[in-house]
């Protein structure tokens, strides 16, 4: 792999940490900040909107820039939002950093994806995007523990600028070691966007994504809370569990796509079924510590599992019915996976805010991923009549 891959890693290594670190300090930062943790879990939510909406419309609007010149500004911004969430006196302003944050992520997996695929044959384009990935994986494992760890011991700030000083890591890398001539694929327009979201089939499909990745963080976002109002375990102790749902998270994506390569359909039929089962679950376990680890690692396992099935499978229904435009539905597929986070991180906080309680989180996730489900059946019952007419045919 050239070197240059190693600068995009890094750069996704320090937007997978900040993407996902503050779930391990929503305790932290609504009792420093005089806020309800329901109102934290928005903090969860404003970021993953923030991808959704800003990566299609600021790809979009960034086509023309030249690559190199593009990321290194994506991670200037990356770095100013984070300084800011570092900076942040308030409630609000948090917030607003979290969002400049959020428009560097998704513009920079949509072109940095590009960019590692064009640095290497291409023979060899989805290891290279693979390797981009795992600074994204590793970071969950090792980045969100180790934040998490850094703002319980020295207040959630100090998490905040440690992802700032990998920023400027990541764009000094980028800065030294892309080159400066890379090929510039032709602008996305939002009006190819508006099309593939005309068509029913892949409406689907997103809705499965959106429903099936979000469900589990109903109760994800929250994991901190549950861990120690709930089961009991100390702060010190919810950063060593993280790593451990990191390392299963790691484990499922690389066997959910081993899982999902024959029939992606028949894959997440089985995993949704898996998830929400085991969400269910989590909500009797969650008193018993010993209960509560098994469980975790299974939710880690599935809750990354469907992810390979459902980027396949909206390639494969792309080629078929928006066949122009595959590119374009695999990206709104990834805001689909945001808006999941997104939505299920607000619904977690309207639970935790309601007579239910923090407990019943899981259990309305198992809900969500049901509906992903039934989704799921009603998409391969669809294919099975296509292809029925195309036989006939």
């Amino acid at each position: 792999m050239p070197i240059a891959i190693l600068a995009l890693t890094i750069a996704a290594y320090a937007i997978g940490t900040t993407e996902f670190v503050i779930v391990g300090l929503l305790p932290t930062v609504a009792t420093d900040l005089n806020v309800t943790l329901p109102l934290a879990g928005l903090i969860v939510s404003v970021y993953a909107l923030g991808v959704t909406f800003g990566a299609p419309v600021l790809t979009a609007l960034t086509g023309r820039i030249e690559r190199k010149p593009l990321l290194i500004g994506l991670m200037a911004l990356f770095i100013v939002g984070n300084a800011a969430a570092a900076l942040s006196p308030s409630y609000e302003p948090l917030l607003v950093a979290r969002v400049i944050s959020a428009f560097a992520h998704g513009v920079f997996f949509s072109v940095g994806s590009t960019i590692a695929a064009d640095l290497v044959p291409e023979d060899r384009r989805a290891s290279a995007i693979a390797m981009m990935f795992m600074g994204l994986t590793v970071a969950i494992v090792t980045g969100v523990p180790l934040g998490t760890w850094i703002g319980q011991t020295f207040g959630w700030r100090a998490t905040f600028w440690a992802v700032t000083g990998l920023g400027v890591v990541a764009l000094v890398a980028i800065a030294a070691l892309l080159p400066n001539t890379l090929s510039k694929a032709p602008p996305a327009k939002l009006i190819d966007q508006v099309r593939v979201l005309g068509s029913g089939r892949l409406l689907i499909v997103f809705a499965m994504t959106a429903l099936g990745y979000g469900g589990t963080f109903v109760a994800f976002t929250f994991l901190a809370p549950i861990l120690q109002d709930i089961t009991g375990f100390s702060e010190s102790a919810v950063s060593l569990i993280l790593v451990l749902y990191g390392i299963a998270i790691a484990i499922g994506n690389i066997a959910g796509g081993k899982i999902a390569n024959r029939d992606p359909v028949k894959a997440l039929i089985g995993l949704f079924l898996a998830q929400a089962a085991v969400l269910v679950l989590f909500t009797f376990a969650a008193p018993s510590p010993v209960l509560t680890l098994v469980t975790l690692a299974a939710l880690g396992f599935l809750s990354f599992a469907n992810v390979p099935g459902l980027q396949l499978y909206v390639v494969q229904l792309a080629k078929q019915h928006r066949p122009g435009a595959v590119d374009v539905a695999s990206a709104l597929n990834i805001a689909a996976f945001n808006l999941g986070i997104a939505v299920g991180a607000w619904l977690g906080g309207v639970i935790v805010a309601s007579p239910l309680g923090l407990g019943m989180t899981p259990v309305i996730g198992a809900l969500l991923v049901a509906a992903a489900l039934l989704l799921t059946l009603l998409s391969g019952a669809l294919d099975r009549r296509t292809g029925a007419a195309y036989q006939t045919a």
